[in-house]
């Protein structure tokens, strides 16, 4: 078995009937990651080579019967996540030295079934902006095109799962999080219903909806197996919920399904050239699988979702930095501007953006009485210089803050549906991209039975691996 490029599934397989050793498996992936991380700079706080072989002989020696979901496979964590032992810079020279003594809840659910976490997966600092690079550990690149961005936060653990260094992987989004470097990285990512995974129980967990965790993978039937894993209410936690196992995940029956593409949003949403035609390639897949698709004209005003959107995330964004504040001065610009923007709304500003958020749901529940699903491209823009830090206009039109080039990815974030971000295939450079499809909350499983039907009709990450 290849285990560089075999699904995370038949890994597992191979592993649950002792036809494949951990040991072998992380020997392959330590070797994977010696060969090409150079270059990308991916994975980062690479926990010691003796360590984590002397971990997967641990693993090969216990009993068929007490081995969980993912026993014996080697992951590496978002660096966002608090993780026992392995430094957890979060990309700020704040917290370059932090080794956490605990697990974040999505570390240790990921642990308890079985993995064995190797290291972390490189991210922008705090999250903030679709482009991984940091003080602390640098820039990561593109698996096709190394001196291009992959996209972000989630952009090391798309690089690792484009060239072979990870089977799967964990990620989270607010603003495209999952889905953009998913789609420059020729791989899936998958933003789940709000409250299906939850976050580490510490702030606000009332007032704050925008952000969720959710799986990375070579495609929806892998993401199904750690979406399990990582799924399930917490009792901590005020609005999480239970919900049914989706793997093993089959296809769905495709036929007669109504689909909505939504494309620029009418033009609200400029686009750089080539990527709305690529994106409607897409489209005619869904077309030859039997479903219909339509063009749906703006559902919603783009500017009163924009306004909203930018109010309640630097509330939320805000809040989690607040306590820096004294050391605003060592945050990147981007992380300052979100501070004192929270700092100074009021609680008016905020309830106004929670109006047009409700209206917006009621909207969105319309559509989907119409539409099984809608689908939207993932990004706006293709992968930029590693040296830029955004993207300040698209297509002669000038972007007013360094996250409006993803604008794309708010109507998703805003009433936190489940969204499944899935590769279109590549550009006249040579460079990947996606669409996003979308539907209502809670219908996650059919939203990944729909992927993994487009994915067995395309197999993009297969037919053009990274690297």
């Amino acid at each position: 078995m290849d285990v560089i490029r075999s699904s995370a599934s038949d890994i597992l397989g191979a592993l649950r009937s002792r036809q494949l050793s951990s040991e072998a498996v992380m020997e392959a992936t330590l070797a994977r990651i010696a060969a090409v991380n150079p270059e990308l700079n991916a994975i980062v706080a690479l926990r010691p080579t003796d360590e984590l072989l002397a971990e997967a002989r641990a693993a090969d020696a216990v009993a068929p019967e007490a081995r969980g979901a993912l026993h014996g496979l080697p992951i590496a964590v978002k660096d966002l996540v608090e993780t026992a032992g392995i430094v957890s810079s979060h990309g700020s020279p704040l917290f370059r030295d932090h080794v956490p003594e605990r697990d974040d809840l999505i570390a240790a659910r990921i642990r308890a079934a079985g993995a064995i976490l190797i290291g972390k997966t490189n991210v922008p600092e705090f999250g903030l902006g679709s482009h991984t690079f940091n003080p602390v550990y640098g820039a990561t690149g593109n698996p096709y095109a190394p001196n291009l961005t992959c996209g972000g936060s989630s952009g090391g653990a798309a690089v690792a799962l484009a060239t072979g260094m990870t089977a799967l992987a964990d990620g989270s989004d607010m603003m495209g999080s999952l889905r953009n470097p998913a789609a420059w990285c020729n791989v899936y990512g998958f933003r789940p219903s709000w409250g299906r995974v939850p976050s580490e129980p510490l702030g606000d967990t009332f007032l704050h909806q925008l952000a969720t965790l959710g799986p990375m993978g070579r495609s929806p039937a892998d993401i199904a197996i750690l979406l399990d894993v990582i799924s399930g209410a917490d009792p901590r936690q005020p609005h999480g919920f239970d919900s049914a196992p989706v793997a093993p995940l089959r296809p769905a029956a495709t036929r007669g399904l109504r689909l909505g593409w939504l494309g620029d949003w009418g033009g609200a949403f400029p686009t750089e050239p080539g990527i709305l035609p690529l994106c409607e390639t897409a489209l005619k897949i869904f077309s030859d699988l039997g479903c219909t698709v339509e063009k749906v004209p703006p559902p919603f005003d783009a500017e009163a979702l924009w306004e909203s959107w930018i109010t309640l995330r630097s509330w939320s964004v805000g809040a989690g930095l607040a306590p820096l504040s004294e050391k605003r001065a060592q945050l990147k610009d981007s992380a300052q501007w979100e501070l004192d923007r929270g700092l100074a709304l009021s609680a008016m500003e905020v309830d106004r953006a929670s109006v047009t958020r409700s209206a917006w749901f009621m909207r969105a529940t319309e559509l989907f009485e119409s539409y099984d699903a809608l689908i939207l491209p993932s990004a706006q823009v293709w992968p930029f210089d590693l040296d830029r830090p955004y993207p300040t206009e698209i297509a002669g039109q000038a972007m007013d803050t360094y996250h409006r080039w993803m604008q794309v990815v708010t109507p998703v974030s805003l009433i936190g549906l489940p969204s499944l971000a899935m590769p279109a295939g590549f550009g006249d450079a040579g460079l990947p991209m996606g669409v996003q499809i979308f539907g209502p909350r809670g219908g996650d499983a059919a939203l990944l039975a729909l992927g993994e039907a487009y994915h067995a009709a395309t197999t993009w990450p297969q037919r053009h691996p990274g690297m």
